[in-house]
């Protein structure tokens, strides 16, 4: 339902957000520190999933403010595209199918991803004009 290039538009309305590369991958920023990221499969992560089908492309990496903020979004949108794998274990990320989640949804793990990160005077600026 969602796709990459709705990923640019969403994260373009989160103040100072920067596009950069890492690890080969787009990565969007907020005082310099990564909040969303596109995930692609490593062949280790594919060889995991043994015979089970992995989730299609595009994945997006994005974070979350600790482990507890984890598991309550797995449990709260495993439906909507949301889960993770081994590697990501013990480190507060989620993985998104992109193909399977709604766009308001993505709007608003985007948003809580960049507030993991975004300056406190930015974020609340960025909160109170809503």
């Amino acid at each position: 339902m969602a796709s990459l290039e709705d990923v640019e538009r969403l994260v373009g309305e989160l103040p100072e957000t920067v596009e950069t590369t890492r690890h080969g991958s787009r990565t969007w920023t907020v005082g310099g520190k990564a909040y969303a990221w596109e995930r692609p499969f490593s062949k280790a992560d594919l060889r995991r999933f043994g015979d089970e089908t992995p989730p299609a492309d595009p994945i997006l990496a994005i974070r979350v403010e600790d482990l507890a903020e984890k598991e309550a979004v797995l449990a709260a949108r495993a439906g909507d595209g949301f889960f993770t794998i081994p590697h990501f274990d013990n480190y507060a990320a989620v993985l998104v199918e992109l193909d399977k989640v709604s766009e308001p949804v993505l709007r608003e793990a985007l948003a809580d991803g960049w507030l993991v990160f975004a300056p406190p005077s930015l974020a609340k600026a960025h909160l109170d004009r809503k």
